[in-house]
């Protein structure tokens, strides 16, 4: 899978992402760790976007549920690919692109080879994760 360059980060608050994503069958949203706590008129949490390297804490957000995890990023002749990583566990399940913001997380071994200085370095919008695992 090859990231492209994408569209200048936009922060969502989740209730906007869950609403974007009706019908679609969106289960939850990866989003940048760290970002705003909560949308400042409304209380509710928002969903920031991250960037495309590895190291990068980016969470799992179901079900009014928060799970931290790291993205471990692998260059393969060329192609970027990007895993997610629940912190403390040893799945490791790669950022399948589904369409416009949107990804799949499939478990799968990791491959290629360590992303040096910070590559792809690609900004993400939050993700609508179209299939989640149970975690």
């Amino acid at each position: 899978m090859t990231f492209r360059t994408m569209a200048p980060l936009t922060v969502w608050t989740v209730a906007q992402l869950a609403i974007a994503a009706t019908g679609d069958g969106s289960c939850g949203v990866l989003s940048g760790a760290g970002g705003p706590a909560a949308s400042a008129a409304s209380g509710v949490p928002a969903a920031s976007g991250f960037a495309l390297r590895d190291g990068e804490p980016v969470d799992f957000i179901a079900g009014g549920k928060t799970v931290p995890g790291t993205l471990h990023v692998l260059s393969d002749g060329g192609a970027y690919r990007a895993y997610w990583q629940p912190q403390g566990r040893p799945e490791r399940y790669v950022l399948a692109s589904a369409g416009t913001d949107a990804v799949r997380l499939i478990a799968t071994p990791m491959q290629g080879t360590p992303a040096a200085n910070g590559l792809p370095g690609t900004a993400l919008n939050p993700q609508q994760v179209l299939s989640c695992p149970a975690l």
